[in-house]
């Protein structure tokens, strides 16, 4: 990969196994817009990011950012440092994941910020993506910091100190219903360091799952869901509804609970677990198989 500023951002060449729009689409993240020009738009880490990208010519456009920016945050967080190359060829030993990983060929799973996945997957239970995005916004310009580009004003996403002293009435403008006490009382954990989530990070899978269980509104799909996409932990398959009847239809062809398809995942795909699962999810998704 050859990196090479141009003005306001750098130019990416090279760059294999890169789509935005898979990225950005695949149900990982909450906090990126397409925009006109078929760029997306999004605020991580505390920045403002615009991205695009061109599958064919190996192109990725970041403006808004710099080379000690890209070192210190973007590499990672698009985690560029892997070989996804060789995790599709070990995948595609499998028939149906060989026209998953061709169909997905260029997502990648982010790692993003343990805490904003917390919250922001709390939020994402039994709720859709348009909902999920405003409410992080909103909860962002209630509680983060303003950040300007492009004539526009993005929010940060708040701080553990922030909303962790923040009323329930201030998180409640956000409009997230039921959610509303789950995030407070979490909140309050995380800041009064009931859990560490530096120290969650450094367990192994099962261990860290244990302890994600603890924070109020976190079940096992919100659990794996933080694990694999702000965590590395790619040996977890977050199963909810959809996912459960996506691991039926290809592999298993019964109605099972969802301990059997953790069982099944871990058996079938080991510590790419997670791949699968978000090749699979968008596969089946934008193909319409239910």
């Amino acid at each position: 990969m050859k990196v090479s500023e141009i003005r306001n951002g750098l130019l990416l060449e090279e760059v294999k196994h890169f789509d935005a729009k898979q990225i950005f689409e695949c149900g990982q993240c909450f906090r990126w817009n397409r925009e006109e020009d078929d760029s997306y738009t999004g605020v991580a880490y505390g920045r403002v990011l615009n991205v695009k990208s061109d599958y064919d010519k190996g192109t990725v456009v970041l403006h808004n950012t710099n080379l000690k920016e890209f070192e210190d945050i973007w590499h990672k967080y698009f985690d560029l440092g892997r070989d996804y190359g060789a995790i599709k060829d070990e995948l595609s030993k499998d028939g149906t994941l060989r026209e998953a990983t061709q169909y997905g060929r260029g997502i990648r799973i982010l790692n993003q910020e343990p805490w904003e996945l917390l919250i922001s997957f709390i939020i994402s239970a039994n709720n859709n993506i348009p909902r999920i995005s405003k409410s992080i916004d909103v909860l962002s310009k209630i509680l983060g910091e303003p950040i300007t580009y492009g004539g526009k004003t993005y929010y940060s996403f708040p701080t553990a100190d922030k909303l962790g002293t923040a009323k329930v009435e201030q998180i409640d403008l956000c409009r997230v219903g039921y959610r509303c006490k789950y995030i407070y009382q979490t909140s309050r954990m995380i800041y009064e360091g009931d859990v560490d989530l530096a120290k969650v990070t450094q367990l192994v899978t099962a261990n860290a799952r244990k302890e994600l269980l603890r924070l109020s509104g976190v079940g096992p799909k919100v659990a794996d869901c933080i694990m694999l996409f702000s965590m590395q932990k790619h040996d977890a398959y977050p199963v909810d509804v959809w996912v459960k009847r996506v691991t039926e239809h290809f592999y298993i062809h019964q109605d099972v609970s969802m301990n059997q398809i953790q069982h099944f995942a871990r058996e079938k795909f080991g510590d790419l677990a997670g791949f699968a699962q978000q090749y699979l999810f968008y596969y089946a998704r934008e193909q319409k198989i239910r």
